[in-house]
């Protein structure tokens, strides 16, 4: 019984700590410099930034079809009262 408990505690703990849900993008490179690039993805353009842990296989260069992987990673968030709820 113990063990199972052990079990279920470690298998909890891990799942609260899994890794954030990955995306992707695919289309052609129309921009390139030092810290970000710009893709193609339809009608829109996607300016996504790059730094020195961004793993590149190939050359990222203007006219290359790639499949960006991405992480969505809040920089600021500004929680505002909900004026209907508050009235209530």
């Amino acid at each position: 019984m113990k063990l199972f408990i052990a079990s279920a505690l470690l298998l909890a703990s891990v799942s609260a700590f899994a890794a954030p849900k990955t995306y992707q993008v695919t289309g052609p490179v129309l921009e390139v410099n030092d810290s970000s690039f710009v893709v193609q993805k339809g009608k829109e353009k996607w300016e996504i930034q790059k730094d020195a842990g961004t793993k590149v296989t190939g050359e990222l260069k203007v006219g290359s079809k790639v499949t960006v992987s991405y992480l969505m990673v809040a920089k600021d968030v500004e929680a505002k009262e909900d004026k209907k709820a508050a009235k209530k």
